[in-house]
């Protein structure tokens, strides 16, 4: 059904409108970024994580009550995998260490509900393993970009290689600027779904420049326009099943998986769409308005090799 209904839609007759919403979305994130920032989680800014299991299901808004009149105001609390199980976060305190920190919490919580609680897990992040890991995390993404950008080039062409790279950081900064503007957390499982979301983008990406490079030596007497437009129509069918199935598993993970891995999920369908939707047009795009042309994909002939053909 996708190849009969985008058998010869003009996808690239769109790009304009296109690349004004892609602008507009670009401009909302950045200015999202700098001024609401990202929610970060205690993985960048440091403190602990306290796990706790009640005998049965509880409300969330007790213990935050509690937490709050003891002065941990800033405490995180939410419900991780069922209704009967608690993920605290707290913000590090200097004036206690994590053992004293851990068991006023832990204490604070069973007088709070009158019975003993199952301590599942209690982890600590220092502010300096904070500010490591947000320094990484940035690297690596850019790290990523550089080397998608020189793996481009060598594969294709170079005007392909920055139409990719405009397209992963289009992707990477319209999902961050989701979360920005949401103020949902940003931890270390959303930072990996970002680098996924890089990798999976380029999957797209790849197979479109495959069939445009393949067209460009087959097809003598079209624009670079029409060219364009005929391999994304030829790709597209791909490109939305490999979307579709991929996108029922994550809202699996979204809707079924449990509190832990949500914004994982989400950050993850959030660049599956966005992602879509840049290989086909900002990539593309990106790469015809660089001047892309038949000429730039023709495999250069040997010497001698025309005197020898009959």
């Amino acid at each position: 059904m996708a190849k009969t209904l985008f058998n010869n839609f003009d996808f690239m007759g769109l790009r304009k409108p296109a690349m004004i919403l892609s602008a507009v979305l670009l401009l909302v994130s950045v200015v999202s970024l700098l001024t609401l920032k990202l929610n970060v989680g205690i993985d960048f800014t440091g403190g602990s994580i306290i796990e706790v299991g009640y005998p049965q299901a509880v409300e969330l808004e007790p213990i935050r009550d509690a937490l709050e009149n003891r002065g941990f105001a800033d405490a995180i609390v939410q419900h991780f995998g069922s209704a009967s199980e608690v993920l605290i976060r707290l913000v590090p305190d200097p004036e206690k260490g994590k053992a004293e920190l851990s068991s006023e919490v832990i204490g604070l919580l069973e007088a709070a509900s009158e019975t003993e609680i199952d301590v599942r897990r209690v982890d600590f992040v220092g502010p300096q393993v904070g500010e490591e890991l947000t320094e990484d995390g940035g690297l690596a993404v850019l790290y990523a970009l550089i080397a998608i950008l020189i793996y481009v080039a060598f594969r294709f062409e170079y005007r392909f290689s920055l139409g990719a790279v405009a397209a992963l950081v289009h992707d990477v900064v319209i999902t961050l600027g989701v979360f920005s503007v949401l103020q949902l957390d940003f931890d270390l499982s959303v930072l990996a779904a970002i680098l996924a979301v890089i990798g999976y983008s380029l999957n797209d990406t790849i197979v479109v420049f495959d069939r445009i490079r393949e067209n460009f030596r087959k097809i003598r007497k079209k624009t670079s326009i029409e060219v364009v437009n005929t391999s994304v129509n030829q790709t597209i069918s791909r490109t939305l099943m490999t979307s579709f199935t991929t996108l029922l598993v994550l809202l699996s993970l979204f809707f079924l998986g449990g509190e832990v891995i949500h914004a994982f999920a989400l950050a993850l369908i959030i660049g599956v769409l966005v992602g879509t939707y840049s290989s086909i047009y900002v990539a593309n795009t990106s790469a015809l308005a660089l001047g892309i042309s038949r000429s730039d994909l023709l495999v250069p002939e040997k010497e001698g090799e025309d005197a020898a053909r009959p």
